[in-house]
């Protein structure tokens, strides 16, 4: 004999509304075709790297370019640009000149070490990786504007936003709860 108690009875009610309520033209479609070949279409190691460095002119063709090649292909523009926004840029608190530091940013990608800390950049530890909590524009900033010692141009190396606006979570996947 089989037998059912009341919330089992409960359960058994809410997956039938679950299922009735179901309906077709709701399901997600899967009828793209997936067998051509696919095009990157944005490149995110370093946020506002495109956006600050490249012309409109470029900025999709930075987005779709391999890694590998980006160098050779931005690299000057780069520095071109750098130089315009900040004329009196002599190195950088990595000691970079522009050469190297443009040189560095043209190709966008996320560097990742494998022991130890994991930062953008936190005075000691530089660009072995990205932590969600990292402030990126400033460092960014800082690198542009700040000159050798990141105290050049104090106006220009903040974007005064230094914090998140919701706390990150201490469990996978980390990032914070939506609102």
């Amino acid at each position: 004999m089989i037998r059912f108690n009341k919330f089992s009875i409960i359960a058994i009610l809410a997956l039938g509304f679950v299922i009735v309520s179901c309906d077709k033209k709701d399901a997600p479609s899967d009828s793209f075709d997936t067998s051509g070949t696919y095009t990157q279409i944005d490149q995110m190691g370093r946020p506002a790297i495109n956006t600050v460095f490249s012309s409109s002119a470029d900025k999709n063709a930075f987005n779709s370019t391999e890694p590998s090649k980006m160098g050779t292909a931005f690299q000057s523009k780069f520095q071109s640009r750098l130089l315009a926004l900040n004329a009196g840029y002599t190195t950088n608190a990595l000691t970079q000149t522009a050469s190297q530091f443009t040189t560095l940013l043209a190709t966008d990608v996320l560097n990742v070490k494998m022991n130890g800390t994991t930062t953008f950049f936190d005075g000691t530890n530089v660009l072995t990786g990205r932590a969600l909590a990292d402030d990126v524009i400033d460092v960014e900033l800082l690198l542009i504007f700040g000159g050798p010692t990141g105290g050049s141009n104090p106006g220009l190396t903040k974007d005064n936003v230094n914090a998140n606006d919701k706390s990150f979570s201490s469990t996978f996947p980390y990032l914070a709860t939506p609102f």
